[in-house]
């Protein structure tokens, strides 16, 4: 629980939405926000089991919502199952979302502003009740706990705890596991400069096991850097090479890949590397849909971060020096390709990042 988030709000709403909640509904609610999920389980195949389970004993009351509980967590209600959301790979964002650091303070903090709240008539139980919560709750050592007998009769709860972080992913993540019930899938990741992009590739490769190649084993080698070249929206990749060495035998059913990366470093291809292909293969990185790579792909996904983010977000992981080769050189040549060729506009999801 951040210092911005409100848990004055998230409280309120929660009255609001949920009349019949309890002080052991509240403490369950600030629990959740303060540590994200409740415990760790080692065993994905124990939270997917558990997952189809709960799945079948609430099919007449799942719901398709996702409540923020602040600026960490929300809940993902397994309503999304209907929509062909997996029991996989809801348990594999669980299981990312996992956390072990003490959020003792932060429950605190939460709890004290619900007994305000409820001094002032403003939620739907004494401040006596909540505070005796709060008492057994500290005696026991603050454990995670179910919602009450009450909440769970009247709303029948069927969610998760997701990191927000992952939540954003979501309408991708429902057009892959509709896409992946019926064959392969070969995705461009999209975007600018610290959008995410390879953030999401690794994620996807967790929940997927997916085969992730990186746009930037392409660039241009030096001999290959004439002025026509870079003057071209999206020139200074070697596109012919992705097509040739990735996207081509793709296409084909290839049960290899082999290809050598660039490096940067030396200005040189390094030694060849092969790998192989998955139900889910990624290319990730800008560049990934330029016009002659773009009819390979079965799907699309553009990262839209906005340039303050942007911004901030080079200037933290760069030395000034480099920070500014991107604000001078790479985002302009980024976004003159975005432009000329609509990249945006034909990636077939968009997620704004935030």
């Amino acid at each position: 629980m951040t210092p911005s988030f409100d848990a004055s709000a998230l409280l309120l709403e929660q009255a609001k939405v949920y009349p019949l909640f309890t002080p052991q509904d509240v403490y369950k609610l600030l629990y959740q926000a303060a540590f994200g999920c409740e415990h760790l389980i080692a065993s994905p195949c124990a939270v997917e089991e558990r997952l189809a389970e709960e799945y079948a004993a609430a099919a007449p009351y799942l719901e398709e919502k996702i409540e923020s509980l602040g600026d960490g967590y929300g809940r993902l209600y397994l309503g999304y199952m209907k929509k062909g959301l997996t029991a996989k790979t809801i348990a594999g964002l669980l299981l990312a979302s996992a956390k072990k650091e003490d959020g003792v303070a932060a429950l605190e903090k939460g709890l004290t502003l619900a007994l305000s709240l409820a001094k002032e008539g403003k939620l739907p139980f004494s401040a006596e009740a909540l505070l005796a919560e709060w008492e057994m709750r500290k005696r026991e050592g603050y454990p995670s706990c179910r919602h009450s007998e009450a909440y769970r009769a009247a709303y029948h709860p069927a969610y998760r705890v997701v990191a927000n972080r992952y939540l954003l992913y979501l309408p991708l993540l429902l057009r892959l596991d509709r896409m992946l019930a019926k064959g392969r899938v070969v995705l461009a990741i999209e975007g600018g400069s610290a959008a995410g992009k390879t953030t999401l590739a690794a994620l996807l490769e967790r929940l997927y096991g997916a085969t992730v190649l990186h746009m930037d084993d392409y660039f241009l080698r030096p001999t290959q850097r004439t002025r026509a070249r870079l003057s071209e929206p999206g020139g200074n990749v070697d596109r012919e090479r992705v097509l040739s060495e990735i996207l081509l035998p793709l296409s084909q059913g290839a049960s290899a890949i082999t290809y050598a990366p660039y490096s940067c470093q030396s200005g040189a291809l390094l030694p060849p590397v092969t790998v192989t292909p998955t139900p889910l293969t990624v290319i990730e990185g800008a560049y990934s849909m330029h016009p002659l790579l773009q009819p390979y792909y079965t799907l699309s996904v553009f990262l839209d971060v906005p340039p303050s983010l942007q911004r901030e977000r080079i200037k933290k992981r760069n030395t000034p020096q480099h920070a500014k080769r991107f604000f001078e050189e790479w985002i302009p040549m980024e976004e003159a390709y975005r432009q000329a060729f609509a990249i945006q506009e034909k990636c077939d999801i968009v997620i704004p990042v935030q």
